[in-house]
């Protein structure tokens, strides 16, 4: 008699020898006694299903590892799985319609069960083909003990035993692979509850350990938020790849104006910038806008991070670009007071901007490219195309409209502020 417990790759490949063809009507009479054979066979396996459990789980023990680690941890919970499905097989070998239906339920429970809990797929359907050896095997040791004669028909019947299992198998896995995708999506809609909570202020200090479990990331650490926004959708790769340089812990966030990024970055210096030597350059995204906050401390203060990153991209033209908070901080104080920076607007270059549209452009542009250039007349005429001349006495113009002198720092302030204001707040 060949042994029912075999190497793993045997279990899985190995099939009962079909029967030879045979007449019809020979074919009915065979299959009838061989029917009464399995039957027989059958209820002993029902009366004896302790020991046949018993059995299995010894060899669960020995051959497969995943299922050594589950009854070391609750014996009994395995012990018990095993000899319901035992029971399930084992009564669908004798009432294959009436049986049929639990034994399915049975099989997709433990399915979603073993994926809540993490065994491994290729150790569950081990267990399951370990189990339909273990029952073939035990159907031919009744028999040759009861009736060895018989022992020839129950080839008649293999096919049918082994295509219940191979049937059981795929359902654990259908049921397996459900449950995994279950929890793959709980998974991912906890980390997004949790992230919002950090990126609005809204989340609870009791959550943050979980929150840094979560989203991969330490729960004390220096964070700096990045804020992306503009160009194609379809290049939200290439978008969060410009916004952070390649390497960097992150986790990212897709909000409904704008995809953040929660980004561990060095203790000393900060989110390296993609411009400097030795970084690499960023992929340029039409239309991009990027707005990259200064560091905090902890997970507990991305809520800071992100207004500070919404600060920077409320600065970033609308035609894309990237702004470092850091190096706009007179921006974003007009930004963070819109209202006030309206009102400066309007007081400093109020008489500028109720002249025609044409010489007030002029005007404008020539004294944004002159602070821009540091006041040097000669400077701003080069990129004006213009002669230093026409840039002064554009200059004195400004003066005289405004009632300000460009020779005074704090006149010179409240411009710098005024035409920020003008080309941070749009609307």
């Amino acid at each position: 008699m060949q042994h029912a417990v075999r190497s793993r790759a045997a279990i899985r490949t190995g099939l009962t020898p079909v029967p030879r063809p045979r007449t019809p009507g020979v074919t009915s009479l065979i299959d009838a006694d061989a029917l009464r054979v399995l039957h027989r066979a059958a209820r002993a396996l029902l009366d004896d299903l302790p020991d046949l459990t018993d059995r299995l789980t010894a060899l669960l023990r020995e051959q497969e590892p995943a299922y050594r680690a589950a009854l070391a941890k609750d014996p009994t919970a395995t012990w018990q799985e095993a000899h319901r499905s035992l029971r399930h097989s084992v009564a669908s070998l004798l009432d294959p319609r009436g049986a049929r239906d639990a034994a399915r339920r049975c099989s997709w429970r433990i399915g979603a069960a073993r994926a809540e809990q993490g065994l491994p797929l290729d150790a569950l359907l081990h267990a399951f083909r370990l189990g339909g050896s273990l029952v073939w095997q035990r159907l031919v040791e009744e028999t040759s003990r009861a009736a060895p004669e018989d022992v020839r028909l129950l080839v008649h019947v293999a096919a049918d035993v082994w295509n219940f299992v191979d049937e059981h198998c795929t359902l654990v896995a259908d049921a397996y692979r459900q449950t995994e995708w279950q929890i793959g999506r709980r998974r991912e809609n906890r980390a997004r509850l949790l992230a919002a909570g950090l990126l609005d202020g809204t989340g609870r200090i009791a959550d943050l350990p979980e929150a840094a479990r979560a989203l991969g990331l330490p729960e004390q650490g220096r964070y700096a938020v990045v804020a992306v926004t503009g160009g194609p959708p379809a290049r939200s790769a290439a978008a969060r790849a410009a916004a952070v340089p390649a390497g960097s812990r992150v986790h990212w966030h897709a909000g409904a104006e704008a995809d953040y990024g929660i980004v561990l970055v060095d203790a000393h210096e900060g989110l390296p910038d993609p411009q400097e030597p030795g970084a690499v350059p960023p992929v340029p995204v039409p239309g991009l806008r990027i707005g990259v906050g200064s560091p905090v401390d902890g997970l507990a203060a991305v809520g800071e991070a992100r207004r500070l990153a919404d600060t920077a991209l409320a600065i970033c033209p609308a035609a894309g670009g990237t702004v470092r908070l850091a190096d706009q901080l007179p921006a974003a104080l007009v930004v963070s007071s819109p209202e006030l920076g309206r009102a400066l607007a309007d007081k400093v270059l109020g008489p500028l901007l109720r002249l025609e549209p044409a010489d007030r452009e002029v005007l404008l542009d020539t004294l944004t490219t002159w602070l821009d250039c540091d006041g040097s007349a000669q400077r701003a005429g080069e990129r004006l195309y213009c002669h230093r001349n026409t840039v002064l006495n554009r200059l004195r113009r400004c003066e005289q409209l405004t009632g300000r002198s460009l020779a005074r720092p704090a006149d010179v302030v409240e411009f710098t502020l005024a035409l920020t204001a003008r080309r941070v707040l749009h609307d």
